[in-house]
């Protein structure tokens, strides 16, 4: 009788097992089929034990991200407002570069892709206390290879995200100062 309950038991975990697989490959599927769109999105926030212009200070040292970001092998800032991506994205070598569409120091900074993969985002700096800062992350990007919708649909990007933010806390913490800033303002467009 205990070998009939476990095996039916097994049996009922690989069914749900395959259902979940069925509906993120119907999912990647139907991502694929809007051509041009943001198909996906992530919303990440951490709170960082730094003055908000320390935190907003380091992040506007682009070319240091590598440090924190995994993925990203090399950022080069072009000038003010455009930069040069190096990543690996699902296991490929990407460039893509984008450009900043709006900063205000100490509260925000947008950008979006102008080639390459597709992503446009924002991140916040909000004070949440004298030495305390929360930063909010948000990204739109789309999926372009079998590999990258799959690690869409179960999280991978999500879960990337808030590791390069808790790097972030990490480095800015330790350290206690940012290593540069750029103070300008960015007008939207």
């Amino acid at each position: 009788m205990k070998t009939r309950t476990a095996a039916l038991a097994t049996l009922g975990a690989l069914a749900a097992g395959a259902l979940l697989a069925s509906k993120l490959m119907q999912r990647a599927r139907d991502t694929s089929r809007l051509p041009g769109s943001r198909s996906s999105s992530i919303d990440a926030m951490i709170d960082i034990n730094v003055p908000v212009s320390t935190a907003y200070n380091q992040w506007t040292q682009f070319e240091e991200f590598p440090r924190f970001m995994e993925s990203v092998e090399e950022v080069r800032q072009l000038d003010d407002t455009h930069l040069h991506w190096r990543a690996s994205v699902a296991g490929k070598i990407k460039e893509w570069d984008a450009e900043i569409t709006e900063q205000i120091p100490d509260q925000y900074i947008a950008w979006r892709s102008t080639d390459g993969v597709p992503n446009a985002g924002a991140v916040s700096f909000d004070k949440i206390g004298e030495n305390r800062t929360r930063v909010k992350l948000h990204m739109d990007y789309d999926p372009e290879t079998a590999a990258e919708k799959i690690g869409d649909a179960v999280g991978g990007v999500k879960l990337a995200a808030k590791g390069n933010l808790k790097r972030f806390k990490e480095l800015v913490e330790r350290r206690g100062v940012e290593t540069g800033a750029w103070r300008g303002t960015v007008a939207p467009h």
